[in-house]
C-alpha cells in the first residue's frame, strides 16, 4: 500500500522559512518522480514543484520559482521542499504526490 507522510507545516511570518518532509513508502521510491501540490483556502489544487527519480532534475511554477527548492533522499525514502521568502499566498495545505496519489497534507499559514 503506497503511504505518503508529510510534516514540517506550521505559522509563520511573511518573509520566514519552513522545511517540509514527505516519508514515502510502499513503492519503490528511488524509482519514480515525485511532485509538490498544496491547495489554498477556497481554491484548487495547484501544482508547483516536480523532481525526477534521482533528483537530478526539478521544475517549478513561476509562482514559487526562487524561493522553493525540491530535494530527495532515496536512501531514506524521504522528500523535502524547503520553503524560503515566505509570502501570505503561499497560505495552502501542502501534498507530495506520486501517480495521483497524495498524503493528508500540511499545513503553511503565513501570517504576520
Amino acid at each position: 500500500e503506497v503511504r505518503l507522510v508529510e510534516s514540517g507545516g506550521g505559522l509563520v511570518q511573511p518573509g520566514g522559512s519552513l522545511r517540509l518532509s514527505c516519508a514515502a513508502s510502499g513503492f519503490t521510491f528511488s524509482m519514480y518522480s515525485m511532485d509538490w501540490v498544496r491547495q489554498a483556502p477556497g481554491k484548487g489544487l495547484e501544482w508547483f514543484s516536480y523532481i525526477n527519480d534521482r533528483g537530478t532534475s526539478t521544475s517549478y511554477a513561476n509562482s514559487v520559482k526562487g524561493r522553493f527548492t525540491i530535494s530527495r533522499d532515496n536512501a531514506k525514502n524521504t522528500l523535502y521542499l524547503q520553503l524560503n521568502s515566505l509570502k501570505t499566498e503561499d497560505t495552502a495545505i501542502y501534498y507530495c504526490r506520486y501517480r495521483g496519489t497524495r498524503g493528508q497534507g500540511t499545513q503553511v499559514t503565513v501570517s504576520s
